[in-house]
């Protein structure tokens, strides 16, 4: 027999071992070149995720300057409705000065003008009220017209007496 059948017969032991250890490091470099792959595929991934979140915090960012924008915007409006408002209930109240001031009331254009009604109803109320008693309380303007008495019906004795002022 010659020494290589003897080699196919009964191969080095270490041979056999390395060929499989030549395999296995294959295997495993097939791995770690998938895992390298999907590492870069994760990379990109990553980054565009960190991209698209950077988006989102500029634009959290500009609604948060929007909001604050917004809010002082309110405050001005709130203050411009406050003194149109104020402005309009003095108005009004100049407007009915036959209605009391203090039964006007309200921080509100619809609420003034329902407490104006209101208020005209009860001033309206009160005059009639006051008509009423006026009227049926009615006491002539002043004393009647003075007649003398009549003395056509007296005698001539008697018109003396009442003349003199004396009595009978």
């Amino acid at each position: 027999m010659s020494s290589e059948e003897l080699k196919q017969e009964n191969p080095n032991p270490l041979e056999e071992e390395l060929s499989q250890l030549k395999i296995r490091v294959a295997e495993l470099e097939g791995l770690v070149a998938n895992k390298d792959k999907e590492l870069i595929s994760r990379d990109s991934h990553i980054s565009k995720l960190e991209q698209v979140m950077a988006d989102k915090d500029g634009k959290i960012t500009s609604l948060k300057q929007s909001l604050l924008e917004s809010g002082d915007y309110m405050k001005q409006l709130s203050e411009r409705l406050e003194q149109a408002v104020a402005s309009y209930k003095a108005q009004v109240i100049e407007a009915h000065p036959q209605v009391p001031e203090e039964l006007i009331s309200g921080n509100t254009l619809e609420s003034i003008s329902d407490s104006l009604a209101k208020a005209e109803n009860l001033v309206s109320k009160v005059r009639q009220g006051l008509e009423a008693e006026v009227t049926s309380a009615k006491v002539p303007a002043g004393a009647p017209v003075r007649t003398p008495p009549d003395l056509s019906a007296l005698s001539p004795r008697e018109k003396i007496q009442y003349a003199i002022g004396g009595k009978r």
